[in-house]
Formats: C-alpha cells, sequence, structure tokens
C-alpha cells in the first residue's frame, strides 16, 4: 500500500479557538448516548441522513433499514453507521459515480470530517488513496483517521464545524458539478438522433442547433458573436480612397432659368372716365 502524501494544514475556522457565542448558527450536536426515547434516537438517525447524503427530503430508497435496526438496538455506534452510509449503494451513486475523484474528496471531507479540503494538495494526496483502496477503503480511511476520532469519537454525528459566515456545505455544493452534467447530456444525446430530440427546440432540428442548445458550446458561441458598428468618418474616408467611382448627387442646372415678366392686366377701373360726375 502506498503512504499517504503528506499535506501541510491550511488555517481555517474549525482549527482556530473561537469565543463567539452561541447563537441559532451553531450546529447541533446529535449524541446516541443522550436519546432516550425511540423519538431521539430517530432524530440521531435523520441528522446523520442529512450530513451524508446531504439531502433535505430523504426517500424510502435511500434509507438502510438494517443499520436503521442496528442503531436502535445499541448493536452499533453511530461512527459505524456513519461508515454503513458511506459504503450504502446510495451514497456511491449519489456522490462517487457522479464525480471525479479530486471533487469526491472535498465534498467527502466536507460530509465525513466537517470541514472543506486543504487545497488541490489534500486531493491529490487522498484521490490515490481512492485509486489505490476504493471508495471503501476512502471511507474506512476517513473513520478510522485521528481527525474524526478526536472531534467527533464514536457517539457523534459529524457536523460542519465552526461556520462563520456563509451558507452550509450542502447549500453550496450541488449533487454533481459541470463535468457530470456536460457528461450526461452527451451520454443522452449519443443514444439518439440529432433529429429525434425534441428537448431543445420546436419545430425542425439540425445538428447546428442541437449543438448551439448543449451548455459547454453556448458561451463559445455567444462570445464569438461581434455586433457591427458603424464608423461614418471611416465608411466616407473607405469609400473616397477606393477606386469605386462615387455618383456626383449634386444639383446642376444645364439650361438658364427663364425670367418672368410681370404682364399688364386690364382692370375695370381703368374704363371709368377721368371726369366722371357722381
Amino acid at each position: 500500500m502506498l503512504p499517504l502524501l503528506e499535506v501541510k494544514p491550511k488555517t481555517q475556522n474549525q482549527r482556530v479557538n473561537g469565543y463567539d457565542v452561541i447563537d441559532e448558527d451553531d450546529p447541533i450536536r446529535y449524541r446516541l448516548a443522550d436519546a432516550q426515547s425511540p423519538e431521539d434516537v430517530d432524530r440521531v438517525i435523520w441528522a446523520a441522513y442529512r450530513q451524508i447524503f446531504a439531502e433535505q427530503l430523504i426517500l424510502q430508497s435511500y434509507r438502510q433499514k438494517f443499520l436503521e435496526s442496528q442503531l436502535r438496538n445499541r448493536a452499533i455506534s453511530v461512527a459505524d453507521f456513519i461508515r454503513g452510509l458511506g459504503k450504502s449503494d446510495v451514497y456511491r451513486q449519489l456522490v462517487a459515480d457522479t464525480n471525479s475523484n479530486y471533487r469526491l474528496v472535498d465534498i467527502t471531507l466536507k460530509r465525513f470530517l466537517g470541514r472543506s479540503s486543504y487545497g488541490q494538495s489534500e486531493q491529490l494526496s487522498q484521490s490515490i488513496v481512492i485509486a489505490t483502496q476504493g471508495l471503501h477503503g476512502f471511507i474506512d480511511s476517513i473513520l478510522d483517521g485521528e481527525e474524526y476520532r478526536e472531534t467527533f469519537g464514536t457517539d457523534i454525528v459529524p457536523f460542519q464545524r465552526r461556520r462563520m459566515e456563509g451558507r452550509p456545505f450542502n447549500l453550496v455544493n450541488p449533487r454533481y458539478g459541470d463535468y457530470w452534467r456536460n457528461r450526461l447530456l452527451s451520454m443522452d444525446l449519443a443514444t439518439r438522433s440529432y433529429y429525434q430530440v425534441r428537448t431543445y427546440s420546436a419545430g425542425n432540428l439540425d445538428k447546428q442547433v442541437i449543438r448551439r442548445a448543449i451548455p459547454a458550446n453556448f458561451l463559445s458561441m455567444a462570445q464569438s458573436l461581434s455586433t457591427p458598428q458603424l464608423d461614418s468618418q471611416r465608411h466616407v474616408a473607405r469609400a473616397t480612397s477606393s477606386a469605386i467611382a462615387v455618383p456626383d448627387t449634386t444639383h446642376k442646372t444645364t439650361t438658364p432659368t427663364p425670367t418672368l415678366r410681370r404682364t399688364s392686366v386690364a382692370l375695370p377701373y381703368r374704363y371709368i372716365p377721368s371726369n366722371a360726375k357722381v
């Protein structure tokens, strides 16, 4: 087995002792030892589901009833219940199969240790564990690690440690990223003809329309568009400097303008005698 690469921890909130006043943003610690009734055990179980699966609504198909029954009978500890959730087919389908090893490391550390990874160095180091030991070996390395034992022990459900600002991990980390979303889209298009796709446009479809509907290609297509701009000065200079003859649109007269003269008009008062008597 390859030794784990050394990782230099960075200064994060959970590594600094705080003196903040307890408020509603502080996490609730669910302990099995404090559960005195079946309802208290249910709260511990659902808190573990929300933390590991990061789902606000747990489906019936996600539930691990065998592990639940063992925890209710106090046959296993909370750490064993968390280990079983990490090794379940649900966690593999929701997290492991839909992300790369680097993102899987970051999400798993947030859900099992309550902190984000210490940069790319820890993601690279833990991804080697996934490549050599698989998902189950990676989960065992975290649950059996010193950090997990010192922080949560065997009786506390993991939680996000010292969330000083920002939103919780389960709200800022979707189930899968852009990589898997684009892969699902390409897999969906690969199983059908381009002319059978009716999701992205209406009417007659062609390959160019389908490719423009893909999110990965839409940004590059939008960046390639250039808005035409009209510069009147450059347009006139380009037209006058070229060999194309610009027609003369000025108004020129070739014939002399006729002169208008006043004509004599016979008015009635001209026939009135000058010595007329009234």
